[in-house]
Parts: structure tokens; C-alpha cells; sequence
């Protein structure tokens, strides 16, 4: 199996100079395709057996997971169904079938898609590999945490884009004693109503960040966020814009909106308590359709 990359950790002078302290970015769309999905997806689909590799693999995803599950597949020797809705990003579809994924797209919206996966996996007999919640895929998320504390173990703080928590609950284990920051958009925020309600709590998905729009956070990456007091942060959609301007035109990163939430909470001043600290963010995907890149550089 393709050895996944140990992406480049990079210090941003200017982002430091904003919040007062050390920046690094930790360019994770620089990953095998283009987001850090596949350290956990790759270690999920290696656990499978031979039989369930058989029968076939569904899984659920606005678009990153779909392009990890898809590729990992595509190196099993797996059949991969991909269930995403109606608005998803083109662009990430065209991937998930540019790696011999078969794309679903009856949903409405991200809810019906996770209902849709329950429907076609009873109908199908395929194996579910959950985008974020799953123990094996959370463990595998958790070398990126490693990768940040040996390449910088100066590093005080990691913040975090969120959505279903996957990420961030992998980040937190695999760097145990760091201070941890899951930021979410405010009109996306699964994982901050589950951390206050202590369980997974229905939202209505609203960003342009699509990456981040989970119905819901998982049990699993609930469980491993509040044992690891993983703090949450809200950003604005003006928030994720400035970052993703940022770090296109400051840092040349070509970043996904997603994958902007952290940087653009520290440019908002979000993220409290990090003057004078080194805080390294999680940039965490570069698959953006070029009309939305340019729409946002143009300030539309």
C-alpha cells in the first residue's frame, strides 16, 4: 500500500505577529488526496478482512472522506460506494469517481445522506467505514498529533478545524498534554453542541466551509474530545474568508475554506490565551473549486 506523507510543518512570521506568539502551519493538503483523511481512512480499510474487502465498502461524506475512502479502496481492491447529497462539491465527487468510487447523490442534505448510507448498507450488505467516528479511524488521525510534537515539541497549542470531530479527537490523542482547539463555523457547529449537551446533537448545516458540515459529531470523537478537554472555538464565515485569503496570499496555500477555520480564528483574535505562545494549526485540505478560490480572493 501508497506510504502516507509526513506533511510539512511551516512557520508563518506574519500569522505569528497577529496573535503575538509562534504560528506553524501544518500543510496537511499537501496529503495524499489533498486532505488529511486518509491517515484515519487507510487504517480502517487495512483492518478489514478479506471477506468484508468482498463485499464492498459505503461510506458518507461531504467530499474529503469520500476521495480518501475512494482511493484507499482503490488500493484494496475494493468495490466503494460513495453516498453524498445534492449541493455537494462537484469537484470532490469528480474525485471520489476519478478513483473508481460509484457516486449516490439522491440525499437533500447531509442528514438524508447519513440515512440514505443506513439504507443502501442493509440493501448492499457493504462494510461502513464512517467518515470520522470510529475508534480505527480516530487512531489513525492521531499521527498527525505525533508528526506536530516531534517535528516542534516547543508547540503549546493546536488548533483545529471541526466537523464531526474526527480530526481534532485524533490530534488531541496523539498529542496527549497539548493544548487543543476544535474551531467550527458558527452556522456548522456540531461538535460544540455535543460537548455542552454530553452527546451527539442534530444541527442544521450552513457554511461555506463544506468540509465542516457534519449533521452531527460522533460518539467516539465526543468521548476522546471531552476526556481531553479539547476546547471549542466558533469562527464566522468573514472569519474563514480572512483566513483563507491569508494563507493564500501570505503563506501560498492553496487551502480549501475548511481548512482556513483555524487560521482565520487566530487572525480574529478566537482563540484566547495564546499570546506568547507557539500554536501550531491544522490546515487541513486544499480541494476547493477553483469559482469558490476565486470568488472569495476577489472578496465576493
Amino acid at each position: 500500500m501508497t506510504t502516507l506523507l509526513r506533511t510539512p510543518l511551516l512557520r508563518s512570521t506574519t500569522l505569528g505577529a497577529a496573535f503575538g506568539g509562534t504560528a506553524l502551519l501544518k500543510a496537511e493538503l499537501f496529503q495524499k488526496t489533498g486532505s488529511f483523511k486518509p491517515r484515519g481512512i487507510l487504517a480502517k480499510l487495512a483492518s478489514l478482512s478479506p471477506e468484508e474487502k468482498e463485499r464492498g465498502v459505503i461510506t458518507v461524506s461531504a467530499g474529503n472522506a469520500a476521495a480518501a475512502v475512494a482511493y484507499g479502496c482503490a488500493l484494496e481492491g475494493a468495490d466503494c460506494l460513495v453516498v453524498m447529497w445534492q449541493g455537494s462539491s462537484e469537484l470532490k465527487a469528480a474525485a471520489a469517481r476519478g478513483y473508481g468510487a460509484t457516486v449516490d447523490l439522491q440525499a437533500s442534505d447531509p442528514a438524508g445522506a447519513f440515512e440514505r448510507v443506513e439504507e443502501l448498507r442493509e440493501a448492499t450488505g457493504r462494510v461502513f467505514v464512517h467518515p470520522f467516528d470510529d475508534p480505527v479511524v480516530i487512531a489513525g488521525h492521531s499521527s498527525l498529533g505525533r508528526e506536530i510534537v516531534e517535528d516542534a515539541p516547543e508547540t503549546q497549542v493546536i488548533v483545529v478545524p471541526a466537523g464531526g470531530g474526527g480530526l481534532v479527537s485524533g490530534v488531541a490523542t496523539g498529542a496527549p498534554g497539548v493544548r487543543v482547539v476544535a474551531v467550527e463555523p458558527e452556522g456548522s457547529c456540531a461538535l460544540h453542541e455535543g460537548l455542552v449537551a454530553g452527546h451527539p446533537v442534530q444541527v442544521e448545516t450552513n457554511s461555506l466551509a463544506d468540509a465542516l458540515n457534519a449533521p452531527t459529531a460522533g460518539v467516539h470523537t465526543l468521548r476522546v474530545c471531552a476526556d481531553a478537554g479539547v476546547e471549542s472555538c466558533l469562527v464566522s464565515e468573514d472569519d474563514i474568508r480572512a483566513g483563507f485569503r491569508f494563507l493564500y496570499e501570505r503563506a501560498k496555500l492553496a487551502a480549501e475554506p475548511g481548512a482556513a477555520a483555524g487560521t482565520g480564528a487566530l487572525l480574529g483574535g478566537k482563540v484566547p490565551d495564546v499570546e506568547g505562545k507557539t500554536v501550531a494549526v491544522v490546515v487541513s485540505g486544499g480541494n476547493v473549486a477553483p469559482e469558490i478560490a476565486a470568488a472569495i480572493l476577489k472578496g465576493e
